[in-house]
């Protein structure tokens, strides 16, 4: 088997406030939306090489509560082009998780959460 990508899915509560989330916080364009971009239950966005897709949540998996928030045991980690600009940009607009600082392990980064409380890390080397 040879894999040739990988796009990561992630569910939601609110895919029109994730879509918003994403585009206007961190400058993704939304590609491509199903049904409509009225109702939406499933999206792709883009922010350059970087691919997510969202959809609503699935009602048929066992971990589904309508109480309940999606949940995701990791983070999203993405590499910016520049680190600081990009926590100068964001650090007073969205939840911040932890500082932006460098690490003894040699990487400058910081994290926030999204709007479903997903971890969103932005690292660069030092």
């Amino acid at each position: 088997m040879r894999l040739t990508n990988l796009i990561p899915m992630l569910e939601t509560n609110d895919l029109a406030e994730t879509i918003q989330f994403y585009t206007e916080k961190l400058g993704f364009v939304c590609q491509n939306v199903w049904p409509d971009a009225q109702q939406p239950c499933w999206a792709t966005l883009r922010n350059g090489p970087v691919e997510l897709m969202f959809s609503l949540r699935n009602e048929h998996r066992r971990e589904f509560s309508a109480a309940t928030t999606p949940l995701l045991t990791g983070a999203l980690y993405f590499y910016p082009d520049d680190v600081a600009a990009v926590w100068a940009e964001l650090k007073d607009t969205v939840t911040v998780e932890y500082p932006l600082e460098t690490f003894d392990f040699g990487m400058r980064e910081f994290g926030i959460r999204d709007c479903n409380g997903y971890l969103l890390q932005f690292g660069q080397e030092a």
